[in-house]
């Protein structure tokens, strides 16, 4: 009951279920025999079935003998010309005719041979319901036992959404196998959940399951959630779950962050995260997803990382790739990130990045836009980094990250610099003393390798040398030229024998100088 009151706030109140229809809107000869195209409408929702009139005499049978219905009601059998045009055709409208009656003399909830005739378990919000709450009846305690991820379709949770706004018996049907009881019964224990949409029309319907809407508030025990192709805008009570949920995914959803983590934030001018200091006005306190250290937010239309990450502050594993993320923003917040995925977005810069990133140990950064790796020669935790697919061309880049202790793992392929003769010892030089212990783009480095990493290192060291002793030489003949220029004493200057040219420096006089001269 509790779930239903929950459920009957969501959205705007149903209005009184439209009629439905059933029109035979065409045939098909499929081998010898006619098949009729029927299709059905319930409110906006439409779809197509197909039956032969074989289908529908098994289906007049069943009726005949459970609902004693007029045994003459459907049009009869012919044995002679039977898929000749004509006969098809005034089939075609008696079959209609047929349908039609049935759905008047049963308005409310279908009988079951007819509601799946008509597919009424796909598409049709009762049909749905019982259909599922059948299926938990039966496999609910065998699913929940077995602790597997349970899957669910957008409009199976929009039915149930439905069914319980519209405050009817919870077994509308007289069955007890479809009562709606055994649904709530099911998600109230359910810990692994995944909702999975279509990216077009379902099935043979017109309708669009990305962008229903449906309310999670009746699942209380969640631990995982994978949801696909829905519209986050649309989704409801999932923050119901924040005491318990681990691990997050909206992929193919979000159109930012807010929309997952911080739904309310729409009716709130000013916000802040439970147990914030306060500094200004805040309109609302919203708690945290205190259990949350999973979040995978790939393959959306996220454009920035804004400042909803400060209601998951025990993120450890964050998944942003596949998005529009330009810059790396609010990471902060996150102390014990540690696994950080910005693949396939349109970073272009990573100034100050380790101010954001100070505990990060896993770093996927490719097929973004870098030409530069400065801002990674600070993040002295990482171990693995991936920055394949950028625009990096200078091999001194890589220096930026060959000081850092911890590194193992570096990807660098499908960058320019990659198709620089001997690129990988080039790159494996650039770490010095720990080339051995580096794999580079999933190889480990070899024996040969490392010798000729020595013989670059030397050559590098000898050059390093050399310069110094030129950088030093021309210094000295500086010096000496600088001694050597004759001071000339601008006229009318007082004559005096301490006179020194203003470009030498003054000699510093001891005391014990001072006091030897007096």
């Amino acid at each position: 009951m509790a779930a239903a009151a929950a459920a009957r706030g969501f959205g705007p109140e149903r209005e009184a279920e439209p009629a439905k229809e059933a029109r035979v809107v065409g045939s098909e000869l499929v081998d010898t025999y006619t098949v009729y195209i029927i299709q059905v409408t319930d409110g906006n929702h439409e779809w197509t079935v197909k039956h032969r009139y074989s289908d529908f005499h098994d289906l007049h049978e069943k009726l005949v003998a459970e609902r004693k219905i007029d045994k003459n009601l459907l049009p009869p059998k012919k044995i002679i010309g039977k898929n000749s045009r004509s006969l098809v055709e005034k089939r075609e409208k008696d079959l209609e005719v047929y349908l039609q009656t049935l759905l008047t003399t049963f308005p409310g909830v279908a009988p079951r041979v007819l509601a799946h005739f008509l597919h009424f378990h796909f598409y049709e919000i009762n049909g749905i319901t019982a259909a599922l709450a059948e299926e938990l009846y039966e496999k609910g305690e065998q699913l929940l036992g077995a602790g597997e991820v349970f899957a669910i379709r957008p409009l199976q949770l929009y039915a149930v959404t439905e069914q319980l706004q519209q405050g009817k018996p919870t077994c509308a049907s007289g069955d007890a196998k479809t009562d709606l009881g055994h649904i709530l019964d099911f998600t109230c224990r359910l810990k692994y959940l995944k909702v999975s949409g279509t990216e077009g029309p379902f099935g043979t319907s017109n309708i669009q399951e990305q962008c229903l809407p449906f309310d999670l508030s009746i699942f209380k025990s969640l631990h995982q959630v994978e949801i696909s192709h829905c519209d986050a805008k649309h989704i409801q009570g999932l923050v119901t779950s924040k005491p318990t949920l681990a691990t997050m995914s909206f992929r193919f959803s979000a159109t930012s962050m807010k929309e997952v983590l911080v739904p309310e934030a729409s009716e709130f001018d000013e916000w802040e995260p439970e147990g914030t200091a306060l500094e200004g006005p805040v309109t609302a306190i919203i708690p945290t997803w205190q259990a949350l250290t999973t979040l995978d937010l790939s393959h959306n239309s996220i454009f920035e990382i804004d400042e909803s990450v400060k209601l998951i502050p025990k993120i450890e594993f964050l998944d942003l790739s596949h998005n529009g993320v330009l810059v790396v923003d609010n990471l902060q917040h996150l102390c014990n990130l540690v696994h950080l995925d910005l693949s396939y977005n349109k970073l272009s810069s990573l100034e100050g990045v380790h101010t954001k990133l100070g505990n990060v140990k896993t770093l996927n950064l490719a097929g973004n836009l870098l030409e530069s790796l400065s801002g990674l020669h600070k993040l002295y935790s990482l171990v693995n980094l991936d920055l394949s697919n950028n625009r990096i061309e200078q091999m001194e880049e890589v220096r930026s990250i060959g000081s850092l202790p911890c590194l193992e793992h570096v990807a660098l392929l499908n960058n320019p610099l990659s198709i620089i003769p001997d690129y990988r010892t080039k790159v494996l030089a650039q770490f010095g003393e720990r080339a051995s212990e580096i794999c580079l783009d999933g190889t480990v480095t070899t024996e040969k390798e490392l010798d000729t990493v020595e013989v670059l290192k030397a050559i590098q060291k000898a050059k390093d040398v050399k310069s110094k002793l030129s950088n030093t030489e021309k210094k000295v003949g500086e010096d000496s030229r600088l001694s050597a220029t004759p001071c000339v004493r601008p006229s009318g200057s007082p004559s005096s024998a301490a006179s020194t040219s203003a470009s030498l420096p003054q000699p510093i006089l001891s005391n014990q100088g001072i006091l030897g001269d007096e």
